[in-house]
């Protein structure tokens, strides 16, 4: 570990770690990039590095799989349409640009497409799974519930990409998933209490 002239250890923090990573991905790619590389440029060891993230690719989704635990969380009690669409929406607040935003606006310069399609496919499923379940809870009809719920989990996943593409930061993600859920919400208009 490298130590600064005061003879103390670097502190670290998963933002440290992120920076680190994310600029070797750019460098050399995300396949070409280890744990151990990016603890090396981070100046921190592996271990550090584990207890912030389970993986390199845990970098990248960080922010959003935070949010996919509030939600599946909230979604755990939720019974009626309403409340489902109020925790989708909570997604979207306050959603900073962050990994994903960059590593999506630099896919190609990273060489990670097939991480982020098959690691947003990963985190579309949890969201679908957690709003269908919802939906059966409430008593929906199973097919109407996982239609509604791969339906709003494309509108979150839909939304994230479009908001990476208006320039995240200079748009909030808030509107653009507002849009994205309103039209998805026809999938959920079968489901008991929901407006005709």
């Amino acid at each position: 570990m490298t130590r600064p002239l005061g003879g103390r250890p670097r502190a670290s923090s998963p933002e440290m770690i992120a920076e680190a990573a994310t600029e070797l991905f750019l460098e050399q790619g995300y396949a070409a990039t280890s744990v151990a590389d990016i603890a090396a440029r981070a100046g921190v060891s592996r271990s550090s590095f584990f207890n912030y993230f389970s993986s390199k690719s845990a970098i990248l989704w960080a922010d959003l799989d935070a949010r996919i635990d509030e939600l599946e969380t909230r979604l755990s009690t939720v019974t009626d349409p309403s409340g489902i669409d109020d925790a989708l929406r909570a997604v979207g607040r306050g959603f900073a640009p962050g990994t994903l935003a960059l590593a999506l606006g630099n896919a190609e310069a990273m060489r990670a497409e097939e991480e982020l399609f098959h690691g947003g496919a990963v985190r579309a499923a949890r969201i679908a799974r957690a709003v269908a379940a919802s939906l059966r809870a409430a008593g929906c009809d199973p097919l109407v519930a996982d239609v509604a719920g791969a339906a709003d989990a494309g509108a979150v996943m839909a939304s994230i990409t479009a908001w990476t593409r208006a320039g995240a930061g200079r748009v909030g993600l808030g509107p653009l998933l507002t849009r994205a859920l309103d039209q998805a919400a026809h999938a959920r208009a079968g489901a008991p209490g929901a407006a005709a």
